[in-house]
């Protein structure tokens, strides 16, 4: 299978062959969220006493900006190790799994639309563990490739982020979620690709969304910057985690 990367691909749509969603019980991790899901939510509870999640940086996958919101605990091998002192369930679980490269927990507030998009690359499969789900389809739910399911609480939706999907929260409650990546195994050997490219990726992401401008800029233009940058962003991840910035 080759690796994909939408970065490099100007149609910034996956072609892959694969099933949409993952049968959860094949992946050995699943198992330990889900008999620990009251610590883990109980963790996210306390936290959110005295904080608060942040608006995603990517308004333009929403249909309001403030409808996706988020805390991350792990992005794409960065670890935010501030934010892992509040939740020492989860990051126990974690750390016990070397494929999971990221998981961040989300909210989704009444009303609130992510809008069909496609994933950074088809190197990792996405799971959704359902923490706080206010109701099923039609009202609130997933779709990939046009296949709809339902989140539940204390369970897990497993899918292939490289095809496009969305989802939608119409009912009058948060839902909320934790967002987890985990590299597949035919490429557990080209961590450090997938890790540096999607990382320059979402620095990419941020610099459009500040200078709309960018948007216009060719294939040609974007995939010579991230070359150049993919080193270096390999090396700030390195250092981040070294230096416990974050």
């Amino acid at each position: 299978m080759k690796l994909w990367f939408s970065l490099f691909d100007e149609t910034r749509e996956y072609r892959g062959k694969e099933a949409p969603y993952i049968e959860p019980s094949t992946q050995k991790w699943s198992r330990d969220f889900e008999i620990n899901y009251e610590a883990i939510f109980s963790e996210l509870k306390v936290y959110l006493e005295n904080h608060h999640l942040k608006a995603y940086f990517n308004t333009s996958m929403v249909n309001n900006d403030s409808t996706w919101k988020t805390i991350s605990l792990k992005s794409w091998g960065i670890e935010f190790n501030k934010q892992q002192k509040h939740f020492p369930c989860t990051t126990e679980i974690i750390n016990k799994y070397p494929e999971i490269i990221s998981l961040s927990f989300n909210l989704l507030s009444p009303g609130g639309k992510i809008l069909p998009h496609c994933g950074d690359t088809n190197a990792i499969y996405r799971s959704h563990f359902g923490l706080d789900v206010p109701d099923s389809l039609p009202n609130c739910g997933f779709s990939v490739q046009g296949e709809k399911r339902s989140w539940e609480n204390g369970k897990w939706l497993i899918f292939m982020d490289a095809f496009q999907h969305e989802a939608w929260n119409l009912t009058e409650k948060n839902r909320i979620i934790i967002v987890m990546d985990t590299l597949r195994d035919e490429y557990k050997s080209r961590k450090n690709k997938v890790k540096s490219v999607v990382i320059t990726s979402l620095f990419l992401q941020k610099r459009v969304e500040k200078f709309k401008l960018l948007q216009k800029a060719p294939q040609w233009a974007i995939t010579t910057i991230a070359i150049i940058l993919r080193p270096m962003a390999l090396m700030a991840i390195n250092i981040v985690n070294w230096l416990r910035v974050y």
